[in-house]
């Protein structure tokens, strides 16, 4: 079957990637990013903006992720190939298309890897040998600057050991990763569950757009982030067809239990006088670093203390993880001729050296005074969730254009599902507000300036991989993104206010349906989609 992106395990091969991840593996490396430093923070973010009722925000949150891992369970399985997510826009949009989202891809898991070293970072700062790594508005001094550079080494150093010692690594960083929340869940809510706090300042002090804010705004998304993970490691799976799909939803039913779970008892447990003024002004004595300061707040300093060491483990294997994502959809954007072919070359362990050594310099660039972790995370959000509406779109294509093509996983009601996860992925987007936004606009951009113009050296100088950029297939685009742009200035959320709450969300859902079916209207032909999956395929069965 053609669909399998099998690339020879042989050594030194030229882009070869080696099969060496199984189900636990693929499955291990989505939860090890969705439960990083976004537990650290997320509920403490969540309540400020939405009170109690950011449990509704959660779950809300959780509702949109799992529509979105639904479509990419289908995808994932019909095309197992390195760096999925950059890739289903180019089979069904071609070239222009393709190296968008190729962009927005690589944008969002670049700058992961860095803000988790800075949470890392941030949160050491609780010990006195760390204290003079970051200055008072979090960004980091130059010792914090050489620890960061550090940090990111590290991660790389661990990626160039091969994807086996990778998978093994975040594994047991995993298991760590999970059990610390559950633990401070558990031991906390045992003696400090004050079902009073849900509704003494109100269960929803701030209304609709305090629970619709939260999402995006404060952490809630970004910490549901990471299904896409096992995705991008589809060309490294034993068995992808039969273990994508399993991650993909496994990862996705973990974290948000997790979370969940989290927000709850973190409101519950709070003494009054902690959010006696309202939750807009919850504070308590060692706040900056929540659950530690919680744990220590209710007499469980031991507890604090593993809290302080997860708050280095979990950001650091969520940094880890997303250092391997980069890479390969770097390694996938060169692969669909939208970057030089140095981003597809492998060492003899298989690995896509010059892609891990573009990350670390992206850290670099990342560590260099920036907003901090909070004020990132709706940039990083949109991003994110920008590059995940491609699969609807590109699911929609999928089944009008190849019906019969086979699919591991098929969605129950994905003609339904599918739209309802673009509206979804958008609103997700505008949420994050005008301030966000814009400056996502300026970094796709630069996207647009950098690909462009190896996209016009590579058509130059004739290379035989050379982009196709069907602009044809791609008309609706440019009306998309600027289009989101434009009601996100105009709507509530931070933008001129234009667009009331309730009929901004009608203005999405009526824009992302109309740009949804244009963009099934517009894309490639049959022949043409199997044709560019067939360029960036090597038709070879997956050895055991």
């Amino acid at each position: 079957m053609v669909s399998v992106d099998r690339i020879p395990d042989v050594k030194g091969s030229p882009g070869g990637l080696r099969r060496d991840v199984g189900l636990i593996g693929l499955m291990w490396a989505s939860v090890g990013s969705i439960i990083g430093s976004g537990w650290l923070y997320g509920a403490e973010k969540a309540v400020v903006v939405a009170g109690p009722a950011a449990i509704v925000s959660w779950v809300i949150g959780a509702v949109a992720i799992v529509l979105l891992a639904l479509v990419h369970a289908e995808l994932g399985g019909m095309f197992p190939v390195a760096g999925g997510t950059a890739r289903y826009p180019h089979y069904a949009f071609g070239g222009l298309a393709g190296m968008s989202f190729g962009w927005f891809s690589w944008l969002q898991a670049a700058t992961v890897a860095p803000i988790e070293v800075e949470a890392m970072i941030g949160y050491a700062g609780h010990w006195s040998w760390a204290h003079g790594f970051q200055h008072t508005d979090g960004t980091l001094t130059a010792s914090g600057f050489v620890v960061a550079l550090l940090l990111m080494a590290v991660f790389v150093a661990v990626n160039f050991l091969g994807v086996r010692v990778l998978a093994h690594t975040n594994s047991a960083a995993t298991w760590w990763k999970i059990a610390v929340p559950l633990v401070a869940i558990f031991v906390i809510a045992a003696g400090n569950f004050h079902p009073a706090n849900f509704t003494s300042e109100g269960f929803a002090p701030f209304g609709a757009k305090g629970v619709l804010s939260a999402i995006s705004s404060s952490g809630i998304i970004f910490a549901l982030l990471g299904f896409e993970q096992a995705i991008q490691l589809a060309g490294e799976s034993r068995d992808p067809q039969r273990d994508l799909p399993r991650a993909t939803l496994g990862s996705v039913a973990i974290g948000a239990v997790v979370y969940v779970l989290l927000q709850v008892v973190f409101i519950a447990a709070l003494p009054h006088s902690a959010f006696a003024g309202g939750w807009a002004k919850l504070h308590f004595e060692g706040i900056s670093g929540p659950w530690a300061g919680l744990a220590t707040l209710v007499g469980l300093g031991w507890l604090s203390v593993v809290l302080y060491v997860d708050a280095v483990i979990s950001p650091g294997g969520t940094g880890l993880i997303y250092t391997t994502a980069t890479s390969r959809v770097s390694f996938g954007l060169a692969r669909n001729g939208y970057a030089p072919k140095v981003f597809a070359r492998t060492d003899k362990r298989g690995v896509p050296w010059f892609g891990l050594i573009v990350s670390f310099v992206t850290g670099v660039v990342c560590f260099l005074p920036f907003p901090s972790w909070q004020e990132l995370v709706g940039f990083i959000t949109s991003a994110s969730v920008l590059m995940y509406a491609g699969a609807p779109l590109a699911y929609g294509v999928f089944a009008d254009r190849l019906p019969h093509r086979e699919r591991p996983y098929r969605l129950p009601g994905g003609k339904v599902v599918a739209p309802l996860s673009f509206v979804v992925a958008n609103l997700i987007v505008y949420w994050a507000g005008w301030e966000t936004l814009w400056r996502l606009g300026v970094a796709i951009l630069i996207g647009y300036v950098l690909l462009g113009a190896y996209a016009w050296y590579a058509v130059s100088a004739g290379l035989p991989d050379a982009p196709r950029l069907d602009w044809k297939a791609a008309r609706w685009l440019p009306v998309y993104l600027l289009g989101l742009g434009l009601i996100s200035w105009q709507g509530g959320f931070g933008g001129q206010g234009h667009l009331g709450l309730w009929w901004d969300i009608l203005v999405i859902a009526v824009f992302s349906l109309a740009i949804y079916y244009w963009a099934k209207a517009s894309a490639s032909r049959t022949e043409d989609i199997e044709r560019s999956i067939e360029e960036v395929t090597v038709v070879e069965a997956p050895a055991h």
